[in-house]
């Protein structure tokens, strides 16, 4: 399998946060000018329609440059990380005991994380904070969008029909409409269903299988490269998508993005220090404060480099140590969750969705969050760990529920910080999983299998 999670550096990162904080000084500078009595601002032209004019021929078209950038190769992208993701974990038949209970701790861990980031974005609203008249001026900016945005909370469906639909009739169908809202199903929750379903199926017919592998690889490969690209020009498109809002908002955008940053801290404090002891005592009868003191070298590496696989050899290396986990349960256990276990960023994804449809002022129905939970457990086993690999999974969430994709200017000059908090519950819930199977498991990996680079099986 391709290494999808290269170190991250800060060249970039520090980019993007330069834009977005030239879009949101000049952004506000325009709007405290146009609210003011100065002279010199009628002197030099300055009007509202002027600035109307700017943000939308000038600004607005560049920064949906950078999302259609994100967005044409969002199909390809996602359905063969989750496709490569499933082959990861193996035929779990195969695998046994061992790769049931981490798959079976995986997807309980992703979906803990996901209900706690969701249920705290309904509890706290952190979008709510925009006055009416301020979200009466971002609807307008986003006027097409949020007309879409209100359509689809008004044609929610029943959750019997939701789970149906997560078995697509036509999978090629729901590809083509999950993007321009033609879909007759779930469109991208679909699609990410069938993904799954033809992962496992690849996983199950073994080595004939492999070539099929190495397409869906070199896909993922070219689309992480066309990810990059764009990523490239986020620090132009995050400045041109934050002036057009700052502008329009003025200094009341600080406070719902601080209750934002608020939100995913705390769901991701719960789940690192309320969910995961509580897994450790009763999954595995461990001591959680002894584990977390013998894994602060895993934490910090995690924090800093903001990528669980540059995490992968420090955690490797503890975890068989320090926590004397056995070699075989930890390199399977924490290989395969260094890419496809990711609760912290299923977390993410789903606070980002809720938080920006409260900034919109349209409330999605229960279904329609429900869609957002799935898709964010779903995410958790193929979202990229490169910087802004979680990006494209966001936006597709946001247009399958309805929300402006974009508003992701938003908060993006924010994604690096909170990257590096969700990495470290990422790589915890690792260890947290190994330490679990071992327990439930014992020592021995019997039938561990995958495939070899000569289209065999290798224990």
């Amino acid at each position: 399998m391709a290494d999808r999670s290269p170190v991250h550096s800060w060249k970039l990162p520090r980019r993007i946060l330069i834009g977005m904080i030239v879009g949101l000084v000049t952004g506000i500078g325009v709007n405290l000018l146009l609210s003011s009595q100065y002279e010199f601002v009628a002197f030099w032209g300055i009007t509202r329609g002027r600035i109307d004019w700017l943000i939308g021929n000038i600004t607005e078209p560049v920064g949906k440059l950078f999302l259609r950038l994100i967005i044409s190769i969002v199909l390809p992208l996602v359905f063969s990380a989750l496709v490569l993701g499933v082959v990861e974990f193996g035929d779990v038949r195969k695998l046994g005991t061992i790769g049931g209970v981490a798959l079976l701790f995986a997807a309980l861990l992703s979906l803990s994380s996901v209900i706690i980031g969701t249920g705290l974005v309904n509890l706290i609203q952190p979008g709510r904070s925009l006055t009416p008249q301020q979200r009466e001026r971002l609807n307008q900016q986003y006027a097409a969008s949020v007309e879409g945005t209100l359509a689809a909370s008004e044609n929610s469906k029943p959750v019997s029909e939701i789970l149906l639909d997560l078995i697509p009739e036509n999978p090629v169908q729901e590809m083509v409409g999950a993007l321009d809202g033609t879909s007759k199903g779930n469109g991208m929750l679909a699609v990410m269903a069938f993904a799954l379903l033809f992962g496992a199926g690849m996983a199950a017919v073994g080595p004939v299988a492999l070539p099929l592998v190495q397409v869906f690889e070199a896909v993922f490969a070219v689309t992480m490269r066309i990810v990059e690209w764009a990523i490239a020009f986020a620090p132009v498109g995050v400045a041109c998508l934050l002036f057009g809002a700052a502008a329009r908002l003025g200094l009341g955008l600080f406070l719902p993005l601080s209750a934002f940053v608020f939100v995913v801290l705390l769901g991701l404090a719960i789940q690192l220090f309320a969910v995961y002891p509580l897994v450790l005592v009763l999954g595995a009868k461990r001591n959680p404060v002894s584990l977390f003191k013998s894994i602060t070298e895993v934490i910090l590496v995690g924090f800093g480099t903001s990528s669980s696989n540059a995490t992968l050899p420090t955690a490797l290396r503890v975890a068989e140590t320090s926590l004397r986990i056995p070699q075989n349960v930890a390199r399977f256990v924490l290989t395969v969750g260094a890419t496809a276990n990711q609760n912290g960023t299923a977390l993410y994804e789903g606070v980002v969705v809720l938080f920006l449809d409260q900034v919109f002022g349209v409330d999605l129905s229960l279904s329609r969050q429900l869609i957002v939970i799935v898709m964010a457990v779903m995410a958790g086993i193929g979202t990229a760990g490169i910087p802004g690999g979680s990006l494209p999974i966001i936006v597709i969430m946001m247009q399958s529920v309805g929300v402006p994709a974009e508003g992701i200017g938003i908060i993006l000059g924010l994604d690096r910080f909170l990257d590096m908090c969700r990495t470290v519950v990422n790589v915890v819930g690792d260890l947290t999983i190994a330490e679990c199977v071992r327990a439930r498991t014992g020592d021995s990996l019997e039938g561990d299998v995958h495939f070899d680079d000569e289209g065999g099986h290798a224990s």
